[in-house]
């Protein structure tokens, strides 16, 4: 998921390594990489493609990252973000032909993974990284820039913040506020962190954001304060938190029950409520570096089974081979709603029951030639979860039975280097960071 990073291991230890010549990720959560040496492919390699259709590319998306997509009446556009900025595209009349309308550019910019929107206001949050424009996370400068599209031909850069941390920046409380983590520490931060936690920036005021002096989302990682990744909102308003330490939920808004503090309380942004989670089990996910996670709720969602509220969540982690790379984990949340996951220590750790897991090695349609295998962003529509597995492509998995995930479809071109995949309005959109955006749509 990054240029330079350190990985998490298998063994619970930290390796290096690097983003190969194509623009692959190099691993998941650190600074300094060695070289890989890049697949070599025979020219007109076709890659692999079963029970799904290529219908449409962007190949101008090029160096795309993430996506999302915003409703003005009738129009659909749909909003990409990448090492160029910020693309806009309409979808409206051909979806498997976006039209080029708009830009903001700003070249080398990072990393801006899981860009969100605001789809009353009309805003796209771009997280830059301390790393982009050739930074580093010893003392680069990370921040938010707030993008009107109100019109979608002439997006605007409304204003820029800086903030501590900038790997991935997550709306909360219906875009009110701003949760921002990773990536790893800066040297002026304390030395005891193993990576940067979320800060709050309040942007009820898009032209004048105000981030929030004090970090929140401390020691996730059995006590220890460390690398938080990206945030999801489920359908009942709970923000879930991944990194390194697992995946703890939190709600943002209205009176709950703080199960830490033994209380009422009303919840806000900057003092969340603890709801439920904790630390994945390593025999699922070694590295306990959680990327992304996703709760389904809701009528017709697939999180409850057998009396367990499921959580998915993708370890993101790279050793030598496919083998140990990470995984699409499905845990139970019963038995963490009293705060179990806030009170884990090292001498009593607290881990989430494992359901399930699926790896892309050794699966039909895998390229046998690559080792980057590691599990990325995700979408779940009913019983269909479409993952992002790098140089593996997209894949397709009935997770009816969460016990057993069973692939039923894949498109990994030989050149795929896919980031994260979109359900939407009947097709998935995938960043692909070497071949822009590819539209699919499902056949099997």
């Amino acid at each position: 998921m990054r240029r330079w990073w350190l990985r998490p291991v298998v063994a619970l230890t930290t390796v290096v390594a690097t983003l190969v010549a194509t623009g692959l990720p190099a691993g998941a959560c650190g600074e300094d990489d060695k070289p890989a040496a890049p697949v070599r492919h025979t020219a007109g390699d076709p890659g692999a493609v079963k029970g799904v259709r290529a219908v449409g590319n962007v190949p101008d998306a090029q160096g795309a990252i993430s996506a999302n997509f915003l409703q003005y009446g009738r129009r659909d556009v749909m909003v990409v973000s990448g090492e160029f900025g910020l693309k806009v595209y309409d979808l409206t009349g051909n979806p498997a032909a976006p039209k080029a309308i708009g830009q903001v550019s700003l070249p080398d910019l990072w990393e801006t993974e899981d860009t969100e929107v605001d789809a009353r206001r009309k805003l796209v949050f771009l997280s830059r990284d301390p790393r982009a424009f050739d930074g580093n996370t010893h003392n680069g400068e990370s921040g938010i820039y707030v993008v009107d599209v109100s019109r979608p031909e002439s997006p605007k850069i409304l204003s820029y913040v800086r903030v501590p941390a900038g790997h991935t920046t997550s709306c909360v409380d219906d875009c009110r506020y701003l949760w921002t983590g990773g990536p790893a520490k800066a040297d002026d931060q304390p030395a005891d962190w193993g990576g940067r936690p979320v800060w709050v920036t309040d942007v009820r005021d898009p032209r004048h954001p105000k981030v929030h002096p004090d970090p929140i989302e401390l020691a996730r990682n059995d006590g220890k304060t460390d690398y938080v990744h990206d945030v999801q909102v489920d359908a009942a308003g709970v923000a879930w938190v991944s990194g390194r330490g697992g995946v703890r939920g939190y709600w943002t808004s209205g009176l709950h029950r703080d199960p830490v503090q033994g209380r009422f309380r009303r919840a806000t942004a900057d003092a969340p409520v603890p709801y439920a989670g904790g630390g994945v089990a390593e025999t699922a996910a070694p590295s306990r570096f959680m990327h992304n996670s996703f709760h389904p709720v809701g009528p017709g969602a697939d999180g409850a089974w057998r009396g367990h509220d499921l959580l998915y969540a993708t370890e993101e982690n790279f050793v030598d081979g496919c083998a140990g790379d990470g995984v699409l984990t499905i845990s139970s949340l019963v038995g963490s709603y009293h705060g179990e996951g806030w009170r884990s220590t090292p001498s009593a750790p607290f881990r989430l029951q494992s359901i399930g897991t699926w790896s892309v090695e050794g699966q039909e349609g895998s390229d046998p030639a690559s080792d980057d295998c590691s599990a990325h962003y995700f979408d779940l529509r009913g019983h269909v979860l479409v993952q992002s597995f790098y140089a593996q492509g997209t894949r397709f998995l009935d997770v009816s039975d969460p016990t057993a995930p069973r692939q039923i479809a894949y498109f990994r071109p030989a050149d795929a280097s896919s980031w994260a995949p979109y359900w939407h309005d009947g097709y998935v959109y995938v960043a692909d960071h070497t071949r822009g955006v590819d539209i699919l749509k499902l056949t099997a």
